[in-house]
């Protein structure tokens, strides 16, 4: 399962855009209880970058790919050499005096403020160009539910010698992610 939050051995430990009462709860377990059943659980957005490594858009690329899923807040999965560094939280950086940045530069933040594709997409740049020098990755990778309307925005941002391309499995990496990781040992 993908789960909104960063896990860590089942324990849930921030509770960004879920209910705060999750932290320091097991979530394994709840799940494993209700559902009478084995489960692996991970966060949603490293189960992205997973799939993405494993059968996307950064399947054999060497070096530091970042993913970035835009939706409800900014889910984020640093992978190296195609292993995932677990419960990066981009979206907490602080951009512009705004912390947690994904408060602004979020999908949600674009809905909510009825933004233009080219206000969102540069707006959303800014928050690429602090991600590049915080994570400084050799591929970017923007996913999540923003990712059907790559061709809205994908001009605004593109910047400097990093690649920027969409997610090859779009809204659906997480889904692919956690299913693999259910089948892999």
């Amino acid at each position: 399962m993908g789960f909104p939050a960063v896990v860590r051995r089942g324990w849930v430990s921030t509770a960004n855009n879920i209910d705060q009462s999750w932290i320091g709860i097991n979530a394994l377990d709840v799940f494993e209880s209700i559902l009478g059943r084995e489960v692996r659980l991970i966060n949603d957005a490293d189960a992205a970058g997973l799939a993405e490594t494993r059968y996307g858009a950064a399947k054999d690329v060497d070096g530091k790919v970042l993913v970035l899923t835009f939706g409800t807040g900014i889910g984020s999965a640093l992978l190296l050499d195609g292993k995932l560094v677990p419960n990066i939280e981009a979206g907490q950086l602080e951009l512009n005096g705004i912390r947690p940045a994904e408060k602004n530069y979020s999908a949600k933040a674009r809905r909510a403020e009825d933004l233009s594709w080219e206000e969102w997409g540069t707006r959303a740049r800014e928050y690429l160009i602090l991600a590049n020098e915080v994570f400084t990755p050799d591929l970017i990778v923007i996913g999540g539910g923003i990712s059907k309307y790559w061709d809205e925005y994908s001009s605004y941002v593109t910047f400097g010698e990093v690649r920027t391309i969409r997610a090859a499995l779009a809204n659906d990496a997480g889904i692919i992610g956690a299913a693999a990781l259910a089948f892999s040992d």
